[in-house]
């Protein structure tokens, strides 16, 4: 056995199950280990996607994803991937396979640091040395699953891959949560929410890494206190539930924010202000924070209380403690939910996105996974989409990187092959990330991809006409439609002008024994007031 077997044993053993990337020779020792001990190596279009596909399979195996790349351009590019893992904290090994251990600072063809590239958006960067190796190996896993989670980067000579293994296969070690929540801290934060006439629970991003999820609805029910979410937490919690409002700081953000201010408590349940920071919306409402980490707050936000520690815990407490009374009703609830969804459907002459989304949301069962991209689809998506599940909505909220949309949903079809997956993203980010389509072909997946073709950058045209700027620089196409080639590497391509096709075209896409491209011809006019209003 050598070291790349030793490594890959290692990863095998902490739950890793594929890996992704593109070779050069110096990754090929890593490769043929893979090959030998059923690691499978998925080959990507580009390093980024490999990067954006590791972090959707941490996040859906809760398990460290694996990215791997050669030294120099191979690294850089896996670097957009790799920052995605690190905002959104997902667990993620990324291994750069690179000179033999001699030539390392050299001024030699590729070669960079690649320690000084990752450390900015990584939790660790280690070298991997002969007679180390299993117990860096077995560092970066606690580093990358130990919470806040993220991204830890090793960088493997190929003379170290090569040489005999001198270390045994440890075991994988069984890493505890973080520590509870002081009590006091506990008792203090449900005086806080008893107190209060009309709290508001706001669930984020943390929260998705809870071993209980369900303690989130069972929250919200003993108390009767109506939720909202992030972007990335969203389907924490069922969205057909009566006391759910929806998505906040997207689509009709204002509706959102001025519901979000009749309260006279927020308690924000795991949230991570690197979705968006309390003070973009909160106001002049007290905070109470029950999360992993103590608030990151500007001084305007008033915190209350602070609940600091593992979350389940601190949740398992409050929902055994004496409910609390609130003045909300139902019919209100419901009404500004009504008035909300109302409003981002617009009627439009045109088909419009809200129609193409809505078509989607219909044909994809309840436990049915969506993964989408960055641009003005997001806003809309994130505040249409009811999302009713863990780990069934996939977007990146932290990094908000453009071509995040097809890698990571060919993760998600690998890591749960037996849940539908739909990919819906914007035109420009379809140029992007369009070779990953050979990636799913190659991979014999299911895997109908939406791509909602307006012609614009959406979101940048937008900002452009809001800041009263020229509309210059966004247009991804000048000539008028024509109907999608055939097929894009082979994957078949169909056009869809009307709800009504989408629908019979998603329909047999569901079907299919492989990979669609569905090119949804939109006129997205409205996303001027959906998006930012």
């Amino acid at each position: 056995m050598n070291n790349a077997e030793l490594i890959v044993q290692i990863l095998k053993r902490a739950g890793t199950t594929y890996g992704f990337g593109i070779p050069s020779g110096n990754v090929l020792p890593l490769m043929d280990a893979m090959r030998l001990h059923d690691l499978p190596f998925v080959l990507t279009a580009h390093e980024g996607s490999a990067g954006f596909a590791a972090d959707v399979m941490g996040r859906m195996t809760d398990a460290p994803g694996l990215g791997i790349a050669t030294l120099g351009p191979g690294a850089t590019n896996l670097a957009t991937g790799v920052g995605n893992a690190w905002l959104d904290r997902s667990p993620m090994i990324a291994i750069t396979c690179n000179l033999n251990t001699d030539q390392l600072g050299r001024r030699i063809q590729m070669y960079i640091d690649h320690h000084q590239l990752f450390a900015p958006i990584t939790k660790a960067t280690l070298a991997l040395r002969e007679g180390s190796v299993a117990e860096t190996v077995i560092e970066a896993v606690a580093i990358a699953m130990s919470e806040p989670r993220g991204p830890v980067h090793l960088d493997l000579p190929e003379d170290v891959a090569l040489a005999p293994a001198t270390e045994s296969i440890p075991e994988i070690p069984v890493l505890g949560r973080i520590s509870p929540a002081d009590a006091a801290a506990i008792d203090a934060g449900h005086e806080i929410l008893s107190a209060a006439k009309r709290p508001i629970a706001l669930i984020g991003s943390s929260a998705m890494r809870m071993a209980n999820p369900d303690l989130l609805r069972s929250f919200v029910q003993h108390h009767g206190i109506p939720f909202a979410t992030t972007t990335m937490a969203k389907g924490m919690i069922d969205e057909d539930h009566p006391l759910s409002i929806g998505c906040i700081e997207r689509g009709k953000r204002q509706m959102q924010r001025a519901f979000l201010r009749k309260s006279d408590l927020i308690v924000g349940l795991g949230y991570d202000t690197i979705e968006v920071e309390y003070e973009a919306w909160i106001g002049d409402t007290p905070l109470l924070q029950v999360d992993i980490e103590k608030a990151d707050v500007a001084p305007s936000v008033q915190v209350k209380g602070e609940v600091t520690g593992d979350l389940d815990d601190a949740l398992s407490a409050f929902v055994g403690a004496e409910q609390c009374q609130n003045d909300w009703t139902d019919a209100e609830i419901e009404s500004h939910r009504t008035a909300f969804q109302a409003a981002l459907r617009p009627n439009e002459e045109n088909f419009s996105p809200h129609e193409a989304i809505d078509v989607v949301r219909d044909m994809l069962p309840v436990d049915g996974i969506l993964t989408f991209d960055v641009g003005a689809h997001t806003h809309q998506i994130a505040s249409q989409w009811t999302s009713h599940a863990p780990r069934t909505f996939h977007i990146t909220n932290g990094w908000s990187s453009m071509g995040f949309g097809l890698p990571s949903a060919i993760a998600a079809k690998l890591a749960r092959p037996d849940l539908p997956v739909v990919c819906v993203l914007g035109d420009g980010c379809f140029q992007m990330t369009c070779g990953e389509m050979a990636t799913a072909k190659r991979l014999g997946i299911c895997l109908p991809v939406v791509v909602l073709d307006d012609r614009w950058l959406g979101l940048i045209r937008v900002k452009q006409e809001r800041r009263q700027l020229p509309i210059y620089g966004t247009a991804l196409q000048e000539e008028e439609y024509r109907d999608p080639p055939e097929h894009y590497f082979g994957v078949p391509a169909v056009g869809a002008r009307n709800m009504e096709t989408l629908r019979a075209e998603l329909g047999k896409a569901l079907r299919s024994d492989g990979p669609t491209v569905i090119e949804a011809i939109v006129d997205a006019n409205h996303y001027s007031e959906t998006v930012f209003d």
